[in-house]
């Protein structure tokens, strides 16, 4: 069994919280709690590189994640 370490970025919203994985192009998960989505996108990544595997495609590996908030006066 191989292990990834991939980014996840979980956003609060008017609905909850919505989830997504910036290496895996299109895999997202929504949850009504912070936890909930993290568990619910785990278990999308997790079906996300099982297909990529069984398709013969490579899993991307960030180099370097940074995450920061600008303030910005318009």
């Amino acid at each position: 069994m191989e292990t990834y370490r991939l980014s996840v970025i979980i956003e609060k919203d008017k609905d909850g919280y919505y989830a997504f994985c910036p290496e895996l192009q299109g895999c997202y998960s929504q949850g009504d709690t912070y936890e909930e989505a993290l568990e619910n996108i785990k278990d999308a990544i997790q079906l996300h590189v099982e297909d990529r595997i069984e398709c013969g495609e490579e899993i991307p590996q960030p180099d370097l994640v940074s995450l920061t908030s600008l303030e910005v006066a318009v």
